[in-house]
């Protein structure tokens, strides 16, 4: 499976990433003039807080996310290994947020749901690795084992 990786030593925090990822997959417009003006704003799924780097989803391989919510909305597409949250049957518990150990998961309370990134699965490209103007973000395989994309496979929770 590929996933978005940051190499820090590029990345500016200049937060287009999560800019574009509001408008894009947050506004319903699509639109950035129109975004603007959007009631809810638009959410980002990519988060850079303060002085820190693009947050995205890992997809873990043991998601505790999957696992913590009650009625499955949170889901792994079979077909990609993606996870993502079919928002018309989340019911705003927060637990996926609760349990996610990298903290990528947010409550947006005005939409009541959980947002995440979802490596933007009905496009072909990710809109924040295509944004991107130093070209920080970049799309690699998954490394097998790697605990950075994951948790390891012995790990019970």
């Amino acid at each position: 499976m590929k996933v978005i990786k940051v190499d820090p030593e590029k990345c500016t925090q200049c937060h287009t990433c999560d800019f574009w990822c509001g408008v894009e997959i947050g506004s319903v417009s699509k639109e950035l003039n129109s975004a603007i003006l959007e009631t809810p704003q638009p959410v980002p799924r990519v988060h850079v807080d303060g002085n820190s780097y693009p947050l995205h989803c890992r997809h873990c391989e043991i998601a505790p996310c999957v696992d913590a919510c009650p009625n499955g909305s949170m889901r792994r597409d079979p077909q990609t290994g993606l996870v993502y949250v079919h928002e018309p049957s989340c019911i705003a518990c927060w637990m996926c947020v609760m349990v996610c150990p990298f903290g990528v998961i947010a409550p947006s309370s005005e939409m009541h749901v959980a947002v995440k990134c979802d490596r933007c699965r009905h496009m072909e490209y990710p809109i924040c690795v295509e944004v991107c103007p130093t070209r920080a973000l970049v799309v690699e395989d998954r490394e097998e084992g790697s605990a950075w994309y994951g948790f390891a496979p012995n790990r019970d929770f």
